[in-house]
């Protein structure tokens, strides 16, 4: 995402690099049964998939930090299916790249409260929650196995234009097609896009379980 941020926001960073402490919001309540968390590391199942977690690092759209530790997890299921897509792209000349996964709900708060009113449907609605904060939603793109590479795409990650959108028909034809190679493998391995955003998948079980605000360090 590429705004303009209020600097004094900023600050709200903070907390969350100082264990997710100190803030009274909390997630919205939810009822009804839900499978018990069993959230994996992805490197644990296949340490082949490569990380890229832009939201370690101050390349994203906040500019710096808001996760301590550069690690990605899912619900053991979806880490399981993207296991499965990063095999079947492996004889194709690539593997996945992912730039975030489970994430808790306190930072998708912060993301909606630094992001202007225009730009909000590249961010979730903390009052609903995201799929991230669940555990089965993941930001991917493809790495070239021949050059070591991330393999270009109509737009970048996080992008708040109309490039970003999957169905964007701009671009070159190779960006276009990498694009539509990995929808094509995710999609047959349980995971639907966001249609504004090329990299964001959605595992298909996501309503099976409840919204999350667990750090990282705190994941067994």
């Amino acid at each position: 995402m590429r705004f303009q941020l209020n600097l004094v926001l900023l600050g709200k960073v903070s907390w969350l690099l100082l264990g997710l402490s100190g803030c009274a919001a909390r997630p919205p309540r939810e009822t009804g049964p839900f499978r018990p968390s069993d959230l994996v590391e992805l490197v644990t199942l296949d340490p082949t998939i490569a990380l890229d977690i832009r939201y370690a690092t101050p390349r994203n759209f906040i500019g710096r930090a808001v996760y301590a530790e550069a690690r990605a997890f899912l619900q053991r299921p979806a880490a399981e299916a993207l296991g499965r897509a990063n095999r079947e792209l492996r004889p194709l000349g690539f593997r996945l790249l992912v730039f975030d996964g489970y994430r808790p709900w306190r930072v998708t708060k912060l993301f909606w409260d630094l992001t202007p009113a225009a730009n909000r449907q590249f961010v979730a609605n903390p009052a609903r929650g995201s799929r991230h904060n669940r555990g089965c939603a993941v930001d991917v793109s493809l790495l070239d196995l021949a050059t070591g590479q991330p393999v270009a795409m109509p737009s970048e990650y996080d992008e708040t234009t109309d490039r970003a959108a999957t169905a964007y028909a701009g671009g070159t034809a190779q960006q276009r097609a990498a694009r539509d190679l990995l929808k094509t493998v995710m999609e047959r391995h349980g995971f639907a896009n966001y249609a504004v955003e090329w990299w964001h998948y959605d595992y298909q079980d996501w309503r099976q379980y409840r919204l999350q605000d667990v750090p990282f360090a705190r994941i067994r």
